[in-house]
């Protein structure tokens, strides 16, 4: 009885806590680029859309309904959804096993981190877990006596997960197979309740077939065939090791266990959960030597620990005392952890400080900005001055933050690698020729951090192709340049001829010498390339932490720069090199950010990305006397 009153008393206190911290995180944490589409999808009403079915953005839509504009509101009843799944876990081991197990496992959901994030943000991940628990949960008890009311929230489950996304086709699988493997599963599927419940839940893939029927299949094809190279590849490996983090490496290999130890238990509901569970992971796992590595996959298998979390108190009862203290003190550090990630990512201070590094959160960072950026630069505009976004990230956050749905978007590489091209052309926001655009004022949002460096000056060729010569910039770097955004106007609007002049865009440089994170003392040297198309730069700053500190030697010659960039047609090619020295003595020491300051021929100021480095203290006085 203590133990099981200390179990209860966790659960009670974690999950408590977990909800505080939750909503306080998700209050904070600006909007992530998929929320923002999902939310516009919201406004645009439909069965379903390019990239999902319809629930997502229902819900979305929802929660502004009920509880007005902002991100809380967009994300209020997934929160909502969210703090009940842990209370699912908790009865449905309690039934299966008994009292203890359930707090067991109800605390196992509360520390498993891509659990215990769900609704954070409005993303499918916490409506496909409301629907395999509920699944789950049906099944379960129908194998032990089938009734209607059974009967009928396995239909509400299965209508939750294939409105929700097509990943739930997973789960489908993975439980169809575990009962076809089980004795009591093959009859339970002969049942009439259940067939009914089945076809139920096949109905509600219908709105998405339509959808496909009627956009030549566009949204199937990316999830099936266009985002994914279908070929081995070895990278499939790591799934291994990010799970074994994510998850954390003693409680994954729990699950594990847990899904072998019960794969063939006498109990069916046991069995059931080990079988759907394990063939989830293990097909996610083998799918990842054949699936998309580009995109973010890690949380797939979510549904797969979710059916083996009720099986983890069994588990851990026959560990050692000191490894089950070291499997919850390694998940708490986890969960702790990727909140303390949300809480970075939401706190400005530290996305800037996180913009030298690999994994820095670009798809959070700085819409908040780029909206007063516009808010700004539309007012000295004519009025009726359109706003078109260069891609579907921009078009949707800013959508967002200005309370507009309907802002076209550019044709973007983006917009096709992440499936949302064909929904944009569906809305008549999708812009491909200049006539929808020439005539009335303009103002483009360009992503410039939004394509790889190497591609940046094609897609700026591709904008002059498209709106002819670019006028001169007003760049708004965030977060030290790692999000960089373009705001090019014509207040007198697009001409509709760009007669013959060439290629004018924005200005390139880089930062040959010191190297990125490079150390420096005393005098050192800055040096590197730089050329704007179209009219060329008169000169190049040197700037530190914002501050100007010198003017570089511009027009030596770069001849590898041109060789590189083929298309370029600046005129002062291959002169478009530069150098400067700078008196390290003069700046504090520790990180520093070394930039640029190009200026155009046209009378164009763009600041460039920024670069860290590290500054060494000045030598003490009384050792250079020594």
């Amino acid at each position: 009885m203590r133990e099981h009153n200390r179990a209860r008393a966790a659960f009670v206190t974690l999950w408590t806590v977990t909800v505080l911290v939750k909503l306080a995180v998700a209050a904070r944490l600006p909007l992530f680029v998929d929320e923002a589409f999902y939310w516009q999808e919201g406004r645009h009403l439909a069965w379903a859309y390019s990239d999902l079915p319809g629930l997502t953005a229902w819900t979305i839509r929802l929660g502004g309904e009920l509880f007005g504009d902002g991100v809380l509101a967009a994300r209020a009843l997934f929160l909502l959804v969210s703090v009940m799944l842990p209370w699912i876990v908790v009865a449905l081991t309690r039934r299966e096993c008994d009292a203890h197990a359930g707090w067991v496992a109800g605390c196992g959901a509360l520390v498993l981190p891509l659990f215990a994030m769900l609704g954070v943000m409005a993303l499918p991940d916490v409506l496909l877990a409301l629907a395999t628990l509920l699944a789950l949960d049906a099944l379960a008890k129908m194998l032990r006596r089938v009734s209607h009311a059974n009967a009928a929230q396995l239909a509400l489950a299965l209508a939750i997960g294939a409105l929700s996304h097509y990943r739930f086709i997973a789960a489908l699988g993975a439980g169809f197979l575990a009962l076809l493997l089980m004795p009591q599963g093959r009859a339970l599927l002969r049942d009439p309740r259940v067939i009914i419940a089945l076809t139920f839940g096949a109905a509600a893939w219908m709105p998405l077939l339509a959808w496909n029927v009627e956009n030549a299949e566009a949204g199937l094809r990316f999830q099936l065939v266009d985002r994914h190279p279908w070929s081995l590849h070895l990278e499939g490996i790591t799934f291994l090791g990010i799970q074994a983090v994510l998850v954390t490496p003693l409680l994954f290999v729990a699950l594990l266990v847990a899904a072998w130890r019960f794969r063939r238990n006498e109990r069916p509901a046991l069995r059931l959960l080990a079988l759907s569970g394990g063939i989830v992971v293990a097909g996610f796992f083998v799918l990842g030597f054949f699936a998309d590595t580009e995109r973010v996959s890690f949380h797939w298998p979510l549904p797969g620990y979710v059916a083996l979390l009720p099986l983890l108190p069994a588990v851990l009862a026959g560990w050692a005392r000191w490894l089950r203290i070291a499997t919850w003190a390694l998940a708490g550090c986890g969960l702790v952890a990727v909140l303390g990630y949300y809480v970075a990512v939401s706190t400005p201070q530290v996305r800037a400080q996180l913009a030298e590094f690999k994994w820095y959160p670009s798809n959070f960072a700085g819409w908040d900005r780029l909206a007063g950026e516009v808010d700004r630069l539309r007012a000295t505009l004519p009025p009726g001055t359109r706003l078109v976004a260069d891609n579907f990230k921009i078009g949707a956050e800013l959508g967002f933050a200005l309370g507009e749905t309907d802002i076209p978007v550019l044709d973007h590489p983006l917009n096709r690698a992440h499936g949302r091209a064909p929904q944009l052309k569906l809305w008549g926001l999708e812009v491909v020729s200049r006539e929808a655009l020439a005539g009335a004022p303009l103002l483009l949002v360009v992503g410039a951090s939004d394509v790889p460096y190497r591609e940046l000056l094609q897609r700026y060729h591709a904008l002059c192709e498209l709106l002819g010569p670019l006028p001169a910039p007003r760049v708004l770097n965030i977060d030290h340049g790692r999000q960089r955004f373009v705001l090019l106007a014509w207040p007198q609007g697009v001409a509709a001829d760009p007669g013959e002049d060439s290629c004018r865009t924005p200005a390139m440089a880089w930062i040959d010498t010191p190297e990125t994170g490079g150390r420096v003392a005393g005098g050192f040297e800055v040096a590197g390339w730089a050329f704007k198309d179209g009219v060329g730069l008169s000169r190049v700053e040197i700037l530190v932490d914002g501050r100007v500190v010198g003017e570089a030697r511009y027009g030596l010659p770069s001849p590898g720069t041109a060789q590189f960039w083929r298309i370029s047609n600046d005129p002062g090619h291959p002169d478009v090199g530069f150098r400067a020295q700078v008196d390290g003595a003069a700046l504090a020491p520790g990180r520093r950010w070394l930039g640029l300051r190009l200026h155009g021929r046209d009378g164009s100021v763009e600041d460039w990305i920024e670069t860290p480095i590290r500054v060494a203290p000045a030598p003490r006085t009384d050792a250079l006397r020594e």
